[in-house]
């Protein structure tokens, strides 16, 4: 604080303010040093919260640009595999579609070379001879026909060797199926029952149907009755009975040999 003096000359009337040249400072109580030590204290804890507080804010900041960087990683990654996904799905796509423009013009190939095809209820089917055969049977499935003769009619029981009235069976088959659809392929099918058989068994009739099988086939091509261009052999074993093996009768009849007469012609 300032202390001002007041000077006044006699005989001038003039009145002069200056500075107290000896006044100073008001001195500092305690109280007062206290307080503003503490008020010290307290700014300098609050600066270093602050700085704490700053330094935690600028490691968060860094883990948070590092998982942002992580993030956009993982979003290009993503990217890149949807993009591969998409090419690869169009690249099924289009050989899907190429798949099926060839197999379309493959089947209107084979239809227009074979010029016919084995209808459901086709008149030829009831003017095959062999179905009034005894034990034969004849059907449709779907486009092929299947002539059924009897295991237990063509072969001694068990074995490879045909009887001779299966002998002759086979060969009016083979001339029925041969006058009725000239130069269509022809399969040869051996199948068992196998219904009571027990697993050793079952293994062992699986290649005595393919044996019987090529029997007929032999038979046939030996007698020329078809050409073996025309034929092929399979052996299905008890894979494909055609009634329920619960009777005698039952397994009788799905012990068979079946002309499998094809749609398709052969060199074509």
């Amino acid at each position: 604080m300032l202390a001002i003096a007041l000077t006044a000359f006699a005989g001038c009337g003039r009145v002069v303010f200056q500075p107290n040249q000896q006044a100073g400072l008001a001195p500092i109580s305690p109280q007062q040093q206290q307080v503003l030590a503490q008020q010290v204290q307290e700014w300098q804890r609050r600066a270093s919260q602050l700085d704490q507080d700053n330094q935690d804010l600028e490691a968060r900041l860094a883990q948070s640009l590092q998982q942002v960087n992580l993030l956009k990683e993982e979003v290009v990654a993503t990217r890149d595999q949807l993009r591969s996904t998409t090419q690869q799905l169009k690249a099924s796509f289009a050989e899907n579609d190429s798949l099926k423009k060839r197999t379309d013009a493959l089947t209107a190939s084979v239809q227009r070379r074979t010029g016919a095809e084995i209808r459901p209820n086709n008149s030829l089917l009831k003017d095959l001879a062999v179905r009034h055969l005894p034990g034969v049977q004849v059907r449709q499935d779907g486009d092929l026909i299947r002539i059924e003769l009897p295991s237990d009619q063509l072969f001694q029981p068990g074995t490879t060797t045909l009887r001779p009235s299966g002998v002759e069976l086979v060969r009016a088959a083979v001339a029925d199926a041969a006058r009725h659809y000239p130069g269509h392929i022809v399969g040869i099918e051996g199948h068992s029952n196998g219904g009571l058989a027990a697993p050793n068994q079952e293994a062992a009739q699986i290649p005595l149907t393919v044996s019987q099988a090529a029997v007929v086939y032999d038979l046939v091509v030996r007698e020329q009755r078809i050409a073996a261009g025309q034929l092929f052999v399979v052996g299905h074993g008890a894979n494909h009975p055609v009634v329920s093996n619960a009777t005698d009768a039952g397994r009788a009849r799905n012990r068979r040999i079946e002309l499998v007469v094809y749609p398709e012609r052969a060199g074509t």
